[in-house]
């Protein structure tokens, strides 16, 4: 579970995948019984919630401060290529470089540009935020489950 905690952080590694992963590893491996699957349920439903609004509150945050899709899936583009020529750091420095770029060529103007790419790290950031209370939360649901069952 710490792993796909930093796994959220670092994208890198399927965070939540692995926190979730951690979970049915533990219900499994000790035989299951009823207590471990309802907390393996609600860790399961804590993952959704958290998956789903990772990308609905940033998509609807840049939405709203006019960044469009493209601009964001031209970010993406190239944050993978970034990630693969400078590793890891270059996932974000591509990212960023690839949303103001492509809000520049739309645009034309810097300030604007550079408004609308930090409304998008902005945005980026929350995802990853939730991401990580919800990896957070399920540690704590599998933590209390233990104590217990």
């Amino acid at each position: 579970m710490a792993v796909g905690l930093v796994g959220v952080v670092l994208p890198v590694l399927p965070g939540l995948v692995l926190v979730w992963g951690a979970g049915l590893w533990w219900v499994i491996a000790d035989g299951g019984g009823v207590g471990r699957w309802i907390v393996l349920a609600l860790m399961t439903a804590l993952f959704v919630i958290g998956a789903l609004t990772k990308y609905i509150l940033p998509a609807r945050a840049t939405a709203g401060r006019g960044v469009p899709w493209p601009s964001l899936a031209i970010g993406l583009a190239c944050a993978i290529v970034g990630f693969f020529v400078i590793p890891v750091i270059g996932l974000l420095i591509g990212g960023v470089l690839g949303v103001y770029v492509a809000e520049f060529v739309r645009l034309g103007d810097h300030r604007t540009a550079a408004a609308t790419t930090w409304a998008a790290i902005v945005a980026f950031g929350v995802g990853v935020l939730v991401e990580l209370f919800a990896g957070v939360a399920m540690a704590a649901v599998w933590a209390v489950g233990e104590l217990v069952f």
